[in-house]
């Protein structure tokens, strides 16, 4: 097994009594894409909120390129090269996609917006976020206003911006949720062309996505690691067919 990249040992999260995230050791390799799957109350969600430090353990420590960030504030975390999306876009619908971008990169740099900067900088800083905009197939709105953009094209734009911030990995909670097929499609192929060269951790219900585009799968159930490897593998498992997959085709 390669070193990881980002390990947790017996990482628990209790509220009130109840067990959201119970003694989870998980494994993430760099440069691969591992994806977390499991019904509706897994713990899926809290278990990014934990590696991200939204939330603080009960027990447990997570460990980041061998580093222990258990103690380590959300911005700290980001700093270090690990930066997360959210179930909703989250994005300025009021700016320009071109403008949200901009902020992002200038919010890496960790300064002020750049009112008095140079034109030099500030050409340097609109090639940078056209660049990323093309990465991602936004090139052609990047004067709309983000609220303009249909929801699919969005999320297409939170990835930009998270990839302004220059992550080394990038946690994706749900990226493909309430999306059409055609949409399902186009960011699958670009969270592969993003992944190229970093480490993705996504939370996905769509199998097929995580089929085709993980290298492997940890299966979470009632906040337990159920399983981990790859799909395969994963797939042939009788606890995940009875817990999770059987389930799915249960209620489909």
């Amino acid at each position: 097994m390669a070193e990881a990249i980002i390990e947790t040992s017996h990482l628990s999260k209790h509220f009130k009594g109840f067990k959201a995230v119970d003694d989870i050791s998980i494994h993430i390799e760099p440069d691969t894409i591992h994806a977390l799957i499991g019904a509706n109350g897994a713990g899926k969600t809290t278990c990014f909120n934990l590696l991200t430090k939204f939330l603080t353990p009960t027990t447990g420590s997570i460990r980041f390129k061998g580093q222990d960030i258990t103690g380590l504030k959300p911005d700290q975390v980001a700093r270090l090269g690990m930066v997360r999306s959210f179930q909703i876009s989250a994005v300025f619908g009021h700016l320009s996609v071109l403008e949200n971008v901009k902020l992002a990169l200038q919010r890496h740099r960790g300064e002020s917006y750049d009112f008095w900067a140079s034109r030099r900088r500030l050409d340097h800083q609109r090639e940078r976020a056209l660049t990323l905009l093309d990465d991602v197939g936004l090139l052609d709105v990047a004067e709309t206003p983000a609220a303009e953009l249909p929801y699919g094209r969005k999320r297409a734009l939170e990835l930009a911006t998270t990839l302004a911030l220059d992550p080394e990995v990038m946690l994706l909670d749900e990226p493909l949720a309430g999306m059409g097929t055609e949409d399902v499609g186009r960011t699958a192929e670009l969270i592969r062309s993003v992944a190229r060269g970093r480490t993705v951790l996504m939370v996905e219900h769509n199998l097929g996505v995580v089929a085709e585009l993980c290298d492997r799968i940890t299966v979470l159930a009632r906040g337990e690691v159920l399983v981990e490897g790859d799909y395969d593998s994963v797939s042939r498992d009788e606890r995940v067919i009875e817990s999770y997959i059987g389930g799915a085709q249960q209620h489909a």
